[in-house]
């Protein structure tokens, strides 16, 4: 029944009155709210509210030192754009010998957090946690969809971090979502979701959460709250998902810090605010040996901070401002 449910208010979203009558949807949607939300939340009870796991749990735990190698590695290349190798079929970069380097879009995965600042160390680590899927599916689905924005990507992901229920997407963002993601997909953003918590509920929550905790929980609240409204802008969103000042930076892990990727090339980040971020690659020769395959798809890899004050950046295929009238020096075997 509770599929059923999901299912006709995906529909009803989706169609509006070609689907259902508007009376027997907006009592649905109204029932929801008051009933899923307000008494829903108080029937979970606080503590099993709060055990509501992140909608992506990447974190500098995940982070796999082993290798790593600091700024100073390789530092007498000189870097080719990853964006001049050639693609396999699912726009994944195939590999060859040597430094390679793009800027490319990123996205803040990480609501209540600090930008990232000059100094902060980043390492590579893969996406985890309940939306997986669909975050890199949105990342993935962008790429053949550059007409959508990357402010709207942006909102569309800080609303599915905040486990925004899809019965509270309005405005721009469900249209985004309804264009990058399947029916399925947009039925499952139901799934470990919440709704616009009460007053009563967020002040008994957050007295039982340490401060960086928070001031997470609580911008992902107000974030629910814009969503639901369908009047809100960019700058609206970005106020509440990002916090001002800084956060210190950890001297054992500086900036330009190398992680080994498991696939056996080495990563690493330089991010300029959290929706620009210089990536390179290197690729040592013996990597390659008897024609081994190497691709490089950025779209489930988390640049994580060693400060877990600041935010987690997902990234993307995607270059900005690519010159793709430069030729690579090296020839690379693409087979």
């Amino acid at each position: 029944m509770k599929n059923t449910k999901i299912v006709y208010l995906v529909l009803c979203l989706l169609f509006g009155s070609s689907i259902c009558v508007h009376a027997q949807f907006q009592g649905l949607k109204d029932k929801l709210k008051s009933v899923g939300i307000a008494q829903g939340a108080k029937a979970l009870g606080v503590d099993k509210l709060l055990k509501q796991p992140e909608a992506i749990t990447t974190n500098f735990t995940d982070v796999d030192r082993n290798g790593a190698m600091m700024p100073d590695f390789k530092s007498t290349l000189k870097a080719q754009p990853i964006y001049l190798l050639p693609k396999n079929a699912t726009g994944g970069f195939v590999l060859c010998e040597g430094l390679f380097e793009m800027t490319n879009k990123s996205y803040c995965l990480h609501a209540g957090t600090f930008a990232p600042s000059k100094g902060d160390g980043y390492m590579y680590a893969p996406t985890a946690g309940p939306k997986e899927a669909i975050v890199v599916a949105i990342l993935k689905n962008a790429e053949t969809h550059p007409e959508v924005q990357q402010h709207d990507i942006q909102v569309l992901l800080w609303t599915i971090i905040a486990r925004t229920k899809f019965a509270d997407y309005a405005g721009q963002v469900k249209v985004t979502a309804m264009k990058l993601l399947t029916l399925k997909q947009l039925t499952q953003l139901e799934g470990s979701a919440l709704g616009v918590l009460p007053f009563n509920v967020m002040e008994k929550a957050k007295d039982q959460l340490p401060n960086g905790v928070k001031a997470v929980f609580e911008a992902e609240n107000n974030i629910r709250q814009l969503v639901a409204s369908g009047n809100y802008t960019f700058a609206d969103m970005e106020k509440y998902a990002i916090v001002a000042g800084m956060a210190p930076a950890r001297s054992d892990v500086p900036s330009g810090i190398w992680t080994k990727h498991p696939d056996g090339y080495y990563v690493r980040y330089f991010p300029s605010g959290y929706s620009i971020t210089k990536v390179q690659v290197y690729v040592p020769k013996e990597l390659l040996a008897n024609g081994n395959r190497v691709v490089y798809d950025a779209t489930n890899d988390i640049a994580c901070p060693a400060n877990t004050g600041s935010q987690r950046l997902a990234q993307t295929n995607e270059p900005l401002n690519p010159n793709y009238k430069l030729k690579l020096t090296t020839i690379c075997n693409s087979k």
